[in-house]
């Protein structure tokens, strides 16, 4: 629903330690305001230890539900180690928050089609993380043989309506690092889709024209696709203007602009098959600004408004709570959010950086003034 009314600037609490949260900027006036069902990430870091700590709440504060990634160290490959994850997860939330992690495995070679039947009886655990070996952050226990060795967990899998998440890109240095999602896409993906075309399949964080044509030939229900605020809105010029920019750098990498608009037009068309998965992977600064820079851009504090940008763009508000509100638990099967959140017209300052114990964390538009403001006070 969208409307209009007269809003004093306002600002949103984050459980952050003593960090500073949105700072809004002076202006008084009419504010188109919208009123959303409460949105789901459908593809999050939260990490462990302190930094779980210091991240959980921005997520929390948004989100009804998070699928959460298991590329942990060490990974969380089995159902006993996802249960014990998710509860640090919940220790290390805000007060009274109903915020819900909803816990995925890390497939293995070693991984068996037991442990998924265990992970499907737990309740806890909602799909299965396929990571190709060196792929990106902590990704080096991933799979090699996934038509081999983890043939007979897939098709378990599909019996028990299990869906994979996918890391579209292949790790072969013989590849251009530009062109590793196509080719994952037809050397990986449509073969493992039509060995076995009902298993549910979700290409995490898409980045290419190849990507939208591919989830757009599948069937509705079965291959579905997240999508990014950062490729969204981003190209690879993000990287080098100005000097090499490492916070902009995640995997997959950013693309060519023919790519982004491909990718806009996809999501604000309407289509069910793509939804909202921020892939907010926070590292600390003196990780990102070194020799050898982390992958991963931190985006769980801006992301409802960077999508909210996007689709007011394309002209496409009227379609922006389907993509981060319903295709997603629609294509999970579970039960769409019944809270509302509002996103205020209302010019805000992203904080320049997050700081915790351990270190600081540069957020995603770091500094810069975004157009609307997330509220839960609705």
């Amino acid at each position: 629903m969208i409307k209009t009314s007269i809003f004093p600037p306002k600002t949103l609490s984050f459980p952050f330690g003593k960090v500073q949260g949105p700072i809004p900027v002076e202006g008084r006036g009419v504010k188109m305001e919208l009123s959303v069902t409460q949105p789901d990430d459908w593809h999050l870091h939260l990490r462990d230890g302190d930094l779980l700590s210091a991240v959980v709440s921005h997520s929390a504060n948004h989100f009804g539900r998070a699928i959460v990634m298991p590329n942990l160290k060490p990974p969380v490959t089995t159902t006993t180690a996802a249960m014990g994850y998710r509860e640090s997860i919940l220790k290390a939330l805000p007060e009274n928050s109903d915020f819900t992690p909803l816990m995925t495995l890390y497939l293995t070679d070693k991984t068996s089609p037991e442990e998924i039947k265990l992970a499907k009886r737990s309740g806890v655990v909602f799909a299965v993380k396929l990571y190709p070996a060196g792929a990106t952050t902590n990704s080096q226990d991933g799979v090699t043989d996934l038509f081999g060795k983890c043939l007979p967990c897939l098709e378990e899998m599909v019996e028990q309506n299990m869906p994979l998440l996918v890391h579209g890109e292949v790790t072969d240095p013989e590849v251009d690092i530009f062109d590793r999602e196509k080719v994952f896409i037809d050397t990986v993906l449509k073969p493992l889709i039509e060995k076995l075309p009902q298993l549910k399949v979700v290409m995490e964080h898409i980045t290419t024209l190849d990507a939208v044509r591919f989830i757009e030939s599948c069937s509705e229900g079965t291959v579905a696709a997240t999508v990014t605020p950062q490729h969204l809105l981003l190209n690879r010029n993000s990287l080098f203007q100005g000097g090499l920019q490492p916070h902009n750098y995640c995997l997959p990498v950013l693309k060519r602009e023919i790519h982004r608009h491909a990718i806009v037009s996809a999501v604000t068309s309407g289509s069910k098959k793509f939804f909202l998965g921020t892939d907010s992977a926070p590292h600390e600064k003196r990780h990102k600004e070194c020799p050898c820079g982390c992958a991963g851009i931190y985006n769980a504090p801006v992301a409802l408004s960077l999508y909210a940008k996007v689709f007011e763009e394309a002209g496409a508000l009227d379609r922006l709570e389907a993509f981060m509100s319903f295709n997603g638990p629609d294509f999970y099967g579970l039960p769409r959010n019944t809270s509302k959140i509002k996103l205020i017209k209302n010019p805000w300052k992203v904080p320049k950086s997050y700081t915790y114990a351990s270190g600081d964390i540069i957020p995603m538009f770091a500094g810069q003034t975004l157009d609307w403001l997330p509220s839960t006070n609705i």
